[in-house]
């Protein structure tokens, strides 16, 4: 991944922000607890298989689990690990590096923010106001805030409608395959800045740009400004 990706052709109306692995160093904590939860129970599942949690929401992780568990083991799976997790974020979860910075020169330039993730609430705000991110932000869309999860188009429509811009001249900062395809699907540009999920070559196919820190992403915003 280089940070002398293609330019951006616009500046953004709105920049809207996937939170989990993107601005918080929340899903490892969510691997952590998840193989946490399964060894507790007695079930020996690899480390690996968590991986393809990474990005989704519980409707998905449910589909997934139950290619190897029933529906008991999974209720109780879930009611386990949501336990470690919300311990996780009360002990507070670190920040992406760069996130705080970016956030700052975006609100200096006067340009709307939101955030759509897959987290539902009252977990999503719960853990933006943590990290002391949540008043950087216009709007937040969670993820039962819409009928249809990433990788569908539907949180991203409805953050770029909370904050009054046209989808097409939104901009959606992302880690995980699934959100990088919701996004896109919506119609914006889209800037991945992958974490423990690296994109495969269908998703690098798409055309996106991929930088390796959010920094790098907050370089092609200047850039851009420096040539409005």
């Amino acid at each position: 991944m280089k940070a002398d990706v293609a330019a951006l052709s616009f500046l953004p109306e709105a920049v809207i922000f996937d939170m989990d692995g993107l601005m918080l160093d929340s899903e490892r904590a969510s691997l952590r607890c998840w193989s946490r939860a399964a060894c507790e129970a007695g079930f020996e599942i690899e480390d690996d298989y968590w991986l393809r949690m990474v990005g989704h929401s519980t409707a998905a992780c449910e589909a997934i689990l139950r290619e190897r568990l029933d529906d008991a083991q999974i209720e109780a799976l879930l009611a386990r690990c949501n336990v470690l997790y919300h311990e996780e974020v009360d002990a507070g979860v670190p920040l992406r590096p760069g996130i705080v910075a970016l956030l700052q020169w975006l609100q200096q330039q006067g340009i709307p923010r939101g955030v759509a993730t897959s987290t539902r609430r009252p977990l999503a705000p719960r853990k933006l106001e943590n990290a002391g991110l949540l008043d950087y932000f216009d709007a937040v869309t969670a993820g039962n805030d819409v009928r249809r999860p990433k990788p569908a188009p539907d949180i991203y429509l409805l953050a770029a409608q909370r904050l009054g811009a046209d989808p097409a001249r939104c901009l959606a900062l992302e880690d995980s395959p699934a959100g990088v395809t919701a996004a896109l699907a919506a119609g914006m540009t889209v800037i991945q800045v992958p974490d423990l999920v690296m994109p495969d070559e269908a998703l690098r196919a798409r055309g996106h740009r991929i930088v390796a820190s959010l920094t790098d992403a907050q370089r092609l915003l200047e850039a851009r400004l420096a040539g409005r």
